[in-house]
């Protein structure tokens, strides 16, 4: 094989496995989320299989260029079909969590890793080389850069432009193209290749419907609400973010209600600066001309794609783009209340959004005096570790706060936590029949 033709097969093959990895870790965010827990798991059994390809490849003895091409081809079926945004929402539909990934793991990604795991040491059996130590060095090289190439292009430019559909079709169309190339096809296999690249294509351009990118996929939905008019919700993740309806004025989710009854009536905000740590569906400002509101949100797309079908008016308020966390630890500016809705996943709050260090860092985001509003969605009865080790780190940076649980009947409910920056700090005591202070307490308390 000329090397010019054998390199730019393996470069395919790195480009397209590592890109399979970080298409499949997005489309596992709106299903089980993207904390340690998955990732970490998700990333060593696609090595394991990786490894698995490598040793499998290099007991290969004969029709080297048919083998590969074989595994292309298969590869291309599994990444074309088995990674569109409808084929991963079947297989979790229905499906307990647990189960599903482990299908979709098994059945989709480790089978695709395996396959392209085998083309280095298999062609490398078709170089020309002094030592079989250059042989594979070259090999491994084009196939490291295509895997390089193939995971910032695609994380980067092709999701963040296109969608992440966009990134599936031309990995799929790479793969059907590079076994055109390692063995020229016959009339039969030419058919062949071509309805894997027409499947891949017809799944894959039904999803540029959906609004998907490379953080989050998005959809709006007509819902029936009691005492609603015509309501649609905004869902994130696959997750309801906000609701909204077509009443004057308009009704919002419950929990969005609830906060913006807090800060207008409860606490009387109005000319102050509030900043809301994920946009969801920017109902929170929604016609709400006496406070000046700034969003923060890890997506740029998501407040066009809110205006655009969700709210069908202009967002009001400042709109940032950026990571929650980073930009509460860096902002010089000071806000009156900071409110943190932060979810990549149905109840998952990112990892790095729920440490004492997080909260903090809200906390110096706030004026003195200045209020933290949190929602949550804990168990009904805050009885789970989740729950208490929760709400105890949010109270370790911020003292005493209150908590309400708006379901309290409910398996799962949204749970508003209400902290003030400034607390006391001073360590509580315990009452007890032989030293009761509560009465001098009392006196002296406001």
């Amino acid at each position: 094989m000329p090397p010019r033709l054998l390199f730019t097969i393996v470069f395919i093959e790195g480009y397209c496995s590592l890109g399979a990895e970080i298409i499949a870790l997005r489309r596992l965010i709106p299903h089980v989320g993207s904390s340690i827990v998955v990732t970490a798991p998700t990333i060593g059994l696609f090595l394991l299989a990786l490894a698995l390809g490598y040793h499998s490849g290099s007991r290969v003895a004969a029709n080297y260029r048919a083998v590969v091409a074989r595994n292309f081809l298969i590869s291309a079926v599994l990444m074309g079909a088995g990674l569109a945004g409808s084929s991963v929402n079947a297989i979790f539909a229905g499906t307990q969590a647990g189960l599903a990934y482990l299908i979709f793991i098994g059945a989709i990604l480790c089978p695709l890793a395996w396959l392209l795991g085998q083309t280095v040491p298999i062609l490398t059996n078709l170089m020309l080389a002094q030592r079989s130590g250059e042989a594979a060095g070259r090999a491994l090289y084009w196939s490291t850069l295509g895997s390089f190439l193939g995971s910032v292009t695609l994380s980067l430019v092709v999701m963040q432009v296109f969608g992440v559909w966009a990134a599936v079709l031309l990995g799929a169309l790479m793969l059907v193209a590079g076994a055109a190339l390692v063995q020229r096809p016959r009339p039969v296999t030419a058919m062949l290749l071509a309805s894997i690249a027409v499947v891949s294509v017809a799944a894959n351009l039904g999803d540029r419907q959906r609004a998907d990118t490379a953080y989050a996929d998005y959809e709006v939905e007509a819902v029936v609400r009691d005492g609603m008019q015509s309501p649609r919700t905004f869902r994130v993740n696959n997750q309801v973010a906000s609701l909204i309806d077509s009443s004057e004025p308009p009704q919002y989710a419950r929990y969005v209600q609830h906060l913006r009854r807090i800060l207008l009536d409860d606490l009387g905000f109005t000319e102050r600066e509030i900043l809301v740590l994920g946009a969801g569906g920017f109902t929170l400002s929604h016609r709400e001309p006496h406070n000046r509101y700034t969003f923060v949100d890890i997506d740029p797309a998501i407040r066009a794609i809110a205006e655009r079908d969700f709210l069908r008016e202009p967002a009001r308020g400042e709109f940032v783009a950026a990571d929650a966390r980073r930009f509460v630890a860096e902002t010089a500016r000071r806000y009156d209340a900071v409110v943190v809705d932060v979810y990549s996943a149905r109840t998952s709050i990112p990892g790095h959004l729920v440490t004492r260090e997080f909260w903090r860092d809200t906390r110096h985001a706030l004026k003195p005096g200045g209020v933290m509003l949190a929602n949550l969605i804990l168990d009904g009865k805050l009885a789970g570790s989740y729950a208490r080790n929760l709400l105890a780190t949010i109270e370790s940076a911020y003292d005493r706060c209150a908590v309400e649980v708006l379901s309290k009947a409910a398996l799962r409910s949204n749970v508003i936590v209400t902290c003030f920056a400034g607390g006391s700090g001073e360590a509580v005591r315990i009452y007890v029949d032989e030293r009761n202070l509560a009465d001098v307490d009392s006196a002296f308390s406001p």
